[in-house]
């Protein structure tokens, strides 16, 4: 072929530019937007039902407080006897050793403290603590029949043996807990270590406590 050498020709397939390719056109449908319903304007009658709901919540009865009422148990019977709690007198607190028990007291706590003060009668002997507001009771044991001795053979170390509570009417108090089936440790009162009327209740009817009344 005239004109035709292996150079020229490779010229022309060097040179020759390749055929662009057509882009793809996107066939998907376009998404209309959402139509937002516009609110409607409130009605005169819309209006007058709302201020209506409201007014009958404002007027609605408000719920009464009911005060607390005297158990019929606590109030006086015609014919019973009338009596009541006082201030505590004196927690009790049985040890082996009153001397020593009574150095700790005064001479390491400071407090006031009385002299030791038999009581033959209830089987004890007795030193009390003066706290201001009450007082401690100090309790060892006296003679051979004394309860406090059994008290301290559980507990070595001593421990509180009871609460003192004073009423202003022990007579009443002991009729009265007579009638309510509370059992004390004795018939009747007797004098105690202030020269007051006493009597101990059983503990087992005072929630494990044994519970000490004077008369104020």
């Amino acid at each position: 072929m005239k004109g035709w050498s292996p150079q020229s020709s490779a010229r022309a397939v060097t040179t020759a530019a390749p055929c662009p390719r057509r882009r793809a056109r996107s066939r998907t449908c376009p998404i209309p937007p959402t139509a937002v319903p516009e609110k409607a304007a409130p009605t005169p009658e819309t209006t007058a039902h709302l201020t209506e709901r409201l007014f009958s919540r404002l007027q609605a009865p408000v719920p009464t407080v009911r005060a607390f009422s005297t158990p019929q148990s606590s109030r006086p019977v015609a014919g019973a006897a009338v009596w009541a709690l006082g201030r505590l007198n004196h927690v009790a607190v049985a040890v082996p050793d009153l001397e020593k028990a009574r150095a700790f007291y005064r001479d390491v706590l400071g407090a006031r403290v009385s002299e030791v003060s038999p009581l033959p009668e209830h089987g004890v002997s007795v030193v009390f603590v003066d706290l201001g507001n009450t007082k401690l009771e100090l309790l060892h044991p006296l003679g051979k029949d004394s309860p406090i001795a059994g008290f301290l053979q559980k507990n070595k170390a001593g421990g509180m043996h009871h609460v003192c509570i004073e009423v202003d009417d022990i007579n009443a108090a002991v009729m009265d807990l007579k009638e309510k089936k509370i059992r004390s440790l004795s018939d009747e009162a007797k004098i105690g270590a202030h020269g007051k009327p006493v009597i101990f209740l059983h503990p087992k009817d005072c929630g494990g406590v044994l519970v000490e009344l004077e008369q104020a």
